[in-house]
């Protein structure tokens, strides 16, 4: 069983330690670990949506009016969400992240038509969404994106092309960001609502990767967007995208801190059930030293993660540069502390199948997407030296 000390910390109020509570016992009867068969991915994480929302889990990734549970989305109800069901099934946690981060521009930057036509759907598990920002070029320099969006009338016309985009193929709508030309680099990008069934889009390769997710390129062929459905302003896209991430990149660290929790319990179960050289190998002081070193990484990126979600629910401040260090260090972190897991089960690690395993797949992931590493490593060096020439 994983600690659950940190939720008397001062981050948590009584409605997100009851929501702890309730999400353990809704997995121990709706959840299964994921086995990475020769399961269809995409069914199965479209039951996975499915599920979650008859759980009302769903409700968390919108707001009031749309069915959810507040006025604005509480990162740390978010990052405890994914947390717990990271560490149960990553695949739950990736329909969970997408059905928030693929939706979350409308929450927070749609007009009141665009929520009602969207948020509802995506709360009840009717519309499973996607947010198509990565290019094969650009990839994290988001700024010099290729795809083009020319105004035609009433309409957009889009030309270009998405990869790696989460859910591609299974989506029923994509939050997607092209070039629309208003100014340079970020000035001019724009955000559009696009649903699947919109004539030229196209699914032209699905991707498969070490820990299998939904995955796709998508390729935009004269596709005609009326231009209604843009979010925002024309050329604020780059604002919009950015302002998402800064929200679900903590969630990205809550759930790498998830696989973490489970490598360590998995550890701790080995090392104290497992007799070598005639004592159990809890007993060797190196064995020790890995244990140690793992619950210090665990309860540090803990740290990070929900102080990032408390600046944003409490403080109500920018929390760019903490949303960043929580990513950056849990990611980074959750691979060693799954390292070491794995090293301690010894020959039964890399067995497909065994949970430290699985986990030493899907964990590679996470310090890629919504920015790599070495970009929030970036991210916070900038905002620091932004705070410091600001300073009086």
């Amino acid at each position: 069983m994983a600690d659950t000390s940190f939720l008397e910390w001062p981050f948590f109020g009584d409605e997100h330690r009851a929501l702890a509570k309730r999400l353990e016992a809704w997995c121990d009867g709706a959840l299964r670990s994921d086995t990475h068969g020769d399961e269809d991915v995409g069914a199965l994480c479209r039951a996975h949506v499915a599920s979650l929302a008859h759980g009302g889990w769903l409700n968390h990734v919108v707001t009031s009016g749309y069915g959810g549970v507040g006025e604005q989305l509480d990162v740390r109800s978010l990052c405890l969400i994914r947390e717990t069901l990271a560490r149960r099934s990553a695949l739950a946690d990736f329909a969970f992240a997408m059905q928030g981060l693929g939706s979350g521009a409308i929450s927070f930057f749609g007009s009141a038509e665009q929520k009602a036509a969207y948020l509802p759907a995506v709360r009840s598990g009717e519309k499973i969404a996607a947010f198509a920002l990565t290019e094969l070029a650009s990839g994290s320099d988001v700024a010099n994106m290729d795809s083009t969006a020319r105004e035609e009338g009433d309409e957009y016309v889009i030309d270009g092309a998405k990869t790696f985009i989460s859910n591609g193929g299974i989506a029923d709508f994509y939050t997607l960001f092209v070039r629309t030309g208003e100014g340079p680099g970020a000035k001019g990008i724009s955000a559009f609502i696009v649903d699947a069934n919109t004539q030229g889009l196209e699914i032209a390769e699905t991707i498969e990767t070490m820990a299998p997710h939904p995955l796709a390129t998508l390729v935009f062929r004269n596709m005609r967007v009326p231009k209604e459905r843009m979010l925002g302003a024309p050329g604020q896209g780059f604002k919009i995208a950015m302002g998402t991430l800064d929200v679900f990149r903590t969630t990205v660290g809550a759930a790498a801190l998830g696989f973490a929790r489970r490598a360590l319990d998995a550890a701790l179960a080995r090392a104290t059930s497992r007799r070598l050289f005639g004592a159990a190998l809890s007993e060797n002081l190196i064995v020790q030293t890995k244990l140690a070193e793992m619950a210090v990484d665990v309860d540090a990126a803990a740290l990070l993660v929900y102080r990032s979600g408390w600046q944003r629910d409490v403080v109500r401040g920018p929390n760019t540069r903490e949303a960043a260090m929580a990513k950056l260090f849990a990611t980074d972190r959750a691979q060693v502390v799954i390292d070491d897991a794995l090293q301690i089960h010894g020959g039964r690690g890399v067995v497909t199948g065994e949970a430290v395993e699985v986990l030493y797949r899907e964990i590679r992931a996470l310090r890629i997407y919504e920015g790599a590493s070495e970009v929030q490593k970036l991210v916070i060096a900038r905002q620091m030296l932004r705070d410091l020439a600001a300073a009086p």
